[in-house]
């Protein structure tokens, strides 16, 4: 049998081991491959299954190359070698071995298949394990199993697709390649990828007529079906047709971006759905906790700061020991980042948070304290009895002033259409927008494309690209990936030209919003802009008469001087786009937009992206005729 080093060749039923003098004497012509004589007829261990056919470098030299592929051949074809029936359970129920067969012979069979329990979607050919999300797509149509359960793939998204909970991920990506999931839909999808929701005889579109959609499949690690099976790319979806112009949303954070998606949501009458509505509820409470927080935190501050008073030991004598046990409590809640715990107690909490708010001694300390608090906090405290019970229920304005808000995986994605006004009625027929037309405006965190760039080709799409910059960004700054500190201005400039320049956004137009404009009114008396190392040729001449025409106010100036700098820097990384014949070309150029927290100016710069776009649909038209005429006029000279 040879010693501990001396290399051997396994028996797949008892794993007994044969070295090369004794393995022929052992297995003999191994009709059912590498077996002992006395296991010959009987099943393989399941441990040894992932080795079937693979032979080992002992039996090449021991055997013929035509006896290698013939043992090889019937170890894998051997009836009794392969995967009893009774080891593969599918939606709850165990296969027989006519199930079994119909399964691995199928066209598109599972991939590597061991024994355990797995659920099949019969309908679109989604396949995993029990408990998991899908990891495959096979062969649909097939009768094999029970029926789909509801929680085979152990979903908490709320959302249905052929009777299954799908998962968060495959929730995700079906945002991803515009599928409309507001309203817990239960959806049902064809083996061809196209859908529709339950009892709707119209199809809404196809998940697979979109190169997007298998890259974010890559992206959350869920199967993709075989591109036999794949939609053609001439195949577009049916909710293509009602003329959808896409907008991508996209700055750093805190740039008011997300502002812009919740403003168009409120403006544009699509309410977020009651399960998001409960989520913001949570956030909002959260933050108020930490607002509260700071103003005890000062509170705190300033009886250290006043030692041993007469007045200050009067005044913490009016804050009973229970609400100083509670404000102790809060302090180092929020020290070790946990103040979501709050909301959960609310019921319990709000009469204690009631009781603290009014102690004079606290209401003294906030009105010292709030011309420096953010504008957000004294908006919130100014409401805190009402929001700190647990039958709270935010308001629009709420929702708009609320930090935090953000949807899962950094994405967020609305549908909607202009509703027309007096003004644009009046127009003539043909300066009239389409009615019909619908706008998706898609907020994409920037966290989100520095994790993975190629999230970007998803957008591929996209009419537009509206960059975001909070004009009072000039004087603050951030940490980057190396850890060193950077002005947030240049941040911004940064990811405008890694925008820019990326090949997916190529010929794209871009709207640049500069958002705050009312905080830069206060910021720019304080902190110059010169500030930042971009902006230090910033010196507008000051007219001597303060109230003449010819002098704007500072913050109007450095709104155009910023615009720009933004517009000098998109000049110099785009090429004019020449046309053929004539020589002529044009360049793209940059539009800019001003927003503050006032809906009204969300609404225009949403409103100037659209006249953007039927520019852009004219210019395109005008420079097709052009080049079509010079090449004309060319040809016949």
């Amino acid at each position: 049998m040879g010693n501990r080093f001396t290399e051997k060749e396994l028996c797949i039923v008892c794993c007994a081991k044969y070295c090369s003098n004794c393995v022929r004497r052992a297995m003999g012509a191994m009709p059912e491959g590498r077996k002992c004589q006395t296991c010959i007829g009987f099943g393989i261990a399941e441990d040894n299954r992932k080795s079937l056919g693979k032979c080992s470098r002992m039996l090449k030299r021991v055997l013929t190359d035509s006896e290698l592929k013939q043992v090889m051949q019937a170890e894998i074809s051997c009836k009794v070698n392969q995967l009893p029936s009774r080891l593969i359970a599918v939606n709850g129920k165990g296969l027989d071995e006519e199930e079994l067969y119909m399964l691995q012979t199928c066209p598109n069979p599972p991939k590597k298949l061991k024994p355990g329990e797995y659920w099949y979607d019969k309908v679109a050919g989604y396949w995993g394990k029990v408990g998991e999300k899908p990891c495959q797509i096979i062969s649909p149509h097939m009768n094999i199993g029970g029926n789909i359960k509801k929680e085979a793939s152990n979903g908490d998204s709320g959302i249905f697709i052929n009777n299954r909970e799908i998962t968060k991920s495959e929730l995700t990506m079906l945002k991803m390649v515009g599928v409309q999931c507001e309203g817990k839909p239960h959806f049902w999808v064809n083996s061809d990828g196209s859908y529709q929701e339950e009892g709707q005889n119209r199809i809404m579109g196809n998940i697979w007529s979109k190169k997007r959609a298998r890259i974010a499949c890559v992206v959350f690690s869920l199967p993709a079906p075989p591109t036999s099976s794949a939609v053609e790319p001439n195949d577009e979806p049916v909710y293509e047709h009602k003329m959808l112009n896409k907008l991508l949303l996209i700055g750093e954070e805190k740039c008011g971006a997300t502002t812009i998606y919740k403003q168009a949501r409120s403006l544009y009458k699509v309410p977020f759905p009651e399960d998001e509505r409960e989520r913001i509820k949570v956030i909002i409470q959260t933050n108020l906790y930490g607002y509260l927080a700071m103003v005890l935190e000062a509170h705190e501050e300033e009886m250290n700061n006043t030692g041993g008073d007469e007045s200050s030991a009067k005044t913490v004598s009016t804050i009973s020991p229970r609400l100083k046990h509670f404000s102790d409590w809060l302090l180092k809640e929020k020290e070790e980042g946990n103040l979501k715990i709050f909301p959960a107690s609310s019921r319990e909490n709000a009469q204690t948070v009631a009781e603290l708010w009014r102690v004079p001694a606290i209401q003294a300390t906030y009105k010292r304290l709030r011309d420096t608090l953010p504008r957000n906090a004294v908006y919130f405290l100014g409401r805190i009895l009402e929001i700190s019970r647990a039958e709270y229920n935010p308001s629009e304005m709420d929702i708009l002033q609320a930090e935090g808000i953000s949807s899962i995986e950094g994405l967020s994605c609305v549908e909607f259409s202009f509703p027309s006004t007096a003004q644009e009625d009046s127009l003539e027929i043909d300066y009239q927008h389409d009615p019909e037309m619908k706008y998706q405006l898609i907020r994409l965190k920037p966290r989100c494309l520095r994790e993975n760039w190629k999230l970007l080709e998803m957008f591929e799409d996209a009419d537009l690209v509206i960059f975001c910059v909070s004009l009072t960004d000039y004087g603050e700054y951030i940490e980057d990936a190396d850890g060193v500190l950077v002005n947030k201005m240049i941040a911004n400039k940064q990811l405008f030209e890694s925008m820019v320049n990326h090949p997916i956004l190529a010929g794209k137009r871009f709207l640049l919003v500069l958002t705050k404009f009312d905080l830069l009114e206060e910021k720019i008396e304080e902190v110059p802009l010169r500030t930042c190392e971009w902006f230090e040729d910033f010196n507008p001449l000051i007219s001597q008469n303060q109230t003449s025409r010819h002098n704007p106010p500072m913050a109007q100036r450095a709104f155009h001087y910023i615009g720009y700098q933004f517009k000098r820097l998109y000049d110099s990384l785009v090429e004019p786009f020449s046309m053929r014949g004539g020589g002529r070309s044009f360049r793209p150029k940059l539009f800019v937009s001003q927003v503050s927290l006032e809906s009204d100016t969300v609404d225009n710069a949403l409103r100037y992206a659209r006249e953007i776009l039927k520019w852009h649909v004219e210019e395109t038209s005008m420079f097709q005729e052009m080049s079509t005429t010079s090449i004309e006029a060319s040809l016949s000279s």
